[in-house]
């Protein structure tokens, strides 16, 4: 996937910083679905998506929710009127995202790639850049995080020990407290243990 952004300049954790040697960005890009996407923050339609893609890739990649990230990396290709728009927009979406410098003319080359004519629109890519989905939004929409799982197999990842935490096929149904429980129970079977363990030291001295 690297090869996508060969000799190009990727903004990471929506400061000033340069995501740009070859290892870097193959660190970064490699062995993942790589999303890129295109949306402008004054947009009202990009406004409404955005809150709800911020959303799914916050359950697939923090440590609130799963106890390890997936193997997703977004790119944000901006159709923002300002630079300053643009770091404003970034200011309120999750840090692992990544961006194309806003006076970058690849922003307008991976449009005419992929296609893109009109914003939200979320291209999904395999590791080796072909492409999964050509636009994502709907089915990100209908779906949450659990079409993530499909994207996964298409990609045909060679990490296979990248597992979901989260079984998201019910995802809807689920309460907003199960990270909490999920938090609770692990506490709870920290305290059991301990329990035990001083019951065994104290059967020891009797």
């Amino acid at each position: 996937m690297a090869a996508l952004f060969t000799g190009k300049v990727l903004r990471a954790n929506r400061e000033q910083d340069e995501v740009e040697t070859e290892r870097e960005l193959s660190r970064a890009l490699e062995n993942k679905v790589l999303l890129l996407y295109f949306g402008a923050g004054q947009c009202p339609r990009c406004r409404q998506f955005s809150r709800l893609l911020k959303d799914f890739f916050l359950r697939l990649t923090d440590e609130f929710y799963v106890e390890r990230a997936s193997p997703l990396v977004l790119v944000y290709v901006s159709r923002d009127e300002t630079e300053e728009q643009q770091h404003a927009f970034l200011r309120t979406m999750p840090k692992r995202w990544l961006a194309v410098p806003f006076d970058d003319a690849f922003k307008r080359e991976l449009e005419l790639r992929f296609a893109v004519s009109e914003v939200p629109a979320v291209v999904v890519l395999k590791p080796n850049g072909e492409v999964i989905v050509g636009n994502a939004v709907e089915e990100i929409r209908r779906m949450g995080p659990a079409c993530f799982r499909n994207w996964q197999e298409a990609a045909e990842l060679v990490d296979r020990n990248f597992l979901l935490a989260e079984d998201f096929e019910d995802w809807s149904r689920r309460s907003i407290t199960e990270p909490i429980r999920r938090l609770k129970y692990k506490l709870d079977k920290k305290t059991e243990a301990k329990k035990k363990e001083r019951k065994e030291e104290g059967e020891d001295f009797s």
